[in-house]
């Protein structure tokens, strides 16, 4: 399928995995600009504004195009959504909940953060303890990142898994560092 700027000649494949759908190669590191103009052409092309005056079949279709294209291009604009997406394509499970064995050494590493994090509201000053750790997580996230990014290009889905459960865990924290920092506000 191709992009040509006619909304009309576009029509996805919504069997098609989410990198084909958007003309990206099957690989963590992808065209941000051109992965955003696809998702203008495709949305533009499987809104359902665009078909509301036709029959039941193609409105039905419309919405599972414009929902499927929706879902597609959140995964692959989110960093870590991309590379639990490509390890499922590669027929990895992250298994989230089921798998908790972990290097203890990096479980040390994630306790050390959590408690530093419960402590921001008692700290002399309690936006720049936030801060220290916002920018802390935000450097271990770049970082596993770019070693998942290395690891799937290699082809070692094994350790690129391992390395997207380490970030499930920095996410994780990230996401309560943020709900913290709003609370500090509201205060």
């Amino acid at each position: 399928m191709s992009i040509d700027g006619a909304a009309d000649a576009v029509r996805p494949d919504l069997s098609a995995d989410y990198f084909t759908l958007f003309e990206q190669p099957r690989a963590f590191a992808i065209d941000e600009g051109a992965l955003a103009s696809h998702y203008r052409a495709l949305q533009g092309a499987t809104h359902p504004d665009r078909f509301a005056s036709a029959g039941a079949a193609e409105r039905r279709w419309s919405v599972q195009a414009s929902s499927f294209v929706n879902d597609a291009y959140r995964t692959l604009r989110h960093p870590l959504r991309r590379a639990v997406y490509l390890l499922s394509l590669a027929g990895i499970s992250t298994d989230e909940e089921t798998d908790t064995a972990m290097d203890p050494m990096f479980l040390m590493q994630q306790m050390e953060l959590r408690e530093a994090l419960e402590s921001v509201p008692v700290a002399g000053d309690p936006s720049a303890a936030l801060e220290a750790i916002e920018r802390d997580l935000a450097g271990a996230r770049a970082a596993t990142a770019e070693r998942f990014g290395a690891l799937s290009d290699a082809g070692d889905w094994s350790g690129a898994r391992d390395v997207v459960r380490r970030w499930q865990f920095l996410d994780k924290l990230g996401r309560e560092a943020d709900e913290l920092g709003a609370r500090l506000d509201d205060d």
